[in-house]
């Protein structure tokens, strides 16, 4: 009869190991060490991982583990973890488990016994703080912001007296209506950060309002990976483009087409009212109140029309 000792000892190990979000450099010995070591990798993506380890002549067997094959696949990887089976856990990019897959493996394999182990590393929460200059004592990481409108204000409305700093991750395409969003339910003069492409060639920081940056990424858009910083509800002040030469380029409104303005548009589908849509447009493109607000009556007109059949003449 096997003795409790050697029964846990045939168990194996999941590693939990953070890889770089850009700059494959990015990435620590003792990670290398241990992706060297397992038996298996479990990886979001094959093609992403093996490029990573390739970089670092490091040849071990892949298997895929991302969010529509994760509950499976999790069963699988801990019936390997209980026979010893050293395994490896990767993301992407940065800690697998926050805002990526892995916390049903994780679970599973603390509820069969196995030692699960963290190789922390890269992180596009703690580098955006870092170059942010936003201060403040404390952080709250919200993740993805719901993709429905609706529900993207609810959201929001819930986090608008957050006393610390709000974390969000955004993808690029929507990045134009969550900062209208946010413009609107948290104020267009709060504080904000977009950090882009973080470690990578074309990393971009953006310090201004919530205001200036819906205008700017409305205008621009946005590619790549981003993660959006505000300012706590507590300690956030009015922010000029003058005071910020990451925004300073967009400092004058006339520079702007208002002929259309698109972030009306967003305003209203998120399922705001015209009037306070139009408060946000009036910082946004340095417009009066009453100028947005018959701007915004222009393309409510515009909108009422297109939705009207035309009938034909007899």
């Amino acid at each position: 009869m096997a003795m409790k000792g050697e029964v846990g000892a045939r168990r194996g190990t999941l590693f939990v190991v953070a890889t770089p979000i850009g700059n494959l450099e990015d990435i620590t010995l003792r990670a290398l060490k241990i992706l060297a070591e397992v038996d298996v990798i479990a990886c979001e993506d094959t093609r992403r991982t093996a490029l990573l380890l390739r970089a670092h002549k490091i040849a071990k067997p892949l298997i895929s583990y991302f969010e529509h094959n994760e509950e499976h696949r999790a069963q699988e990887l801990i019936e390997q973890l209980r026979t010893g089976v050293k395994v490896a856990l990767v993301t992407d990019a940065g800690t697998p488990g926050i805002s990526d897959p892995g916390y049903r493996l994780v679970r599973g394999a603390h509820a069969a016994g196995c030692a699960v182990v963290a190789l922390p590393g890269p992180s596009a929460v703690t580098a955006a703080l870092s170059v942010a200059g936003l201060g403040g004592s404390g952080f709250s990481f919200v993740g993805f912001l719901p993709a429905r409108p609706s529900e993207r204000r609810n959201a929001l409305i819930a986090l608008k007296r957050e006393p610390r700093t709000l974390v969000f991750f955004e993808a690029a395409r929507r990045l134009p209506q969550s900062l209208a969003s946010m413009a609107a339910v948290l104020g267009a003069e709060r504080t904000a950060v977009v950090a882009r492409e973080m470690t990578k060639v074309f990393e971009e920081v953006v310090l201004g309002t919530l205001g200036d940056l819906a205008a700017r990424f409305s205008r621009a858009g946005a590619r790549g990976e981003v993660t959006l910083l505000v300012a706590a509800a507590s300690k956030s002040k009015a922010f000029s483009t003058s005071e910020s030469p990451a925004a300073s380029s967009f400092a004058d409104r006339r520079q702007l087409d208002i002929k259309e303005p698109p972030t009306i548009e967003m305003l209203r589908q998120e399922g705001i009212s015209l009037k306070q849509a139009s408060r946000v447009i009036a910082r946004i493109y340095g417009l009066s109140r009453r100028q947005a607000y018959q701007l915004g009556l222009g393309s409510e007109d515009q909108r009422l029309a297109s939705a009207v059949p035309v009938k034909s003449k007899p």
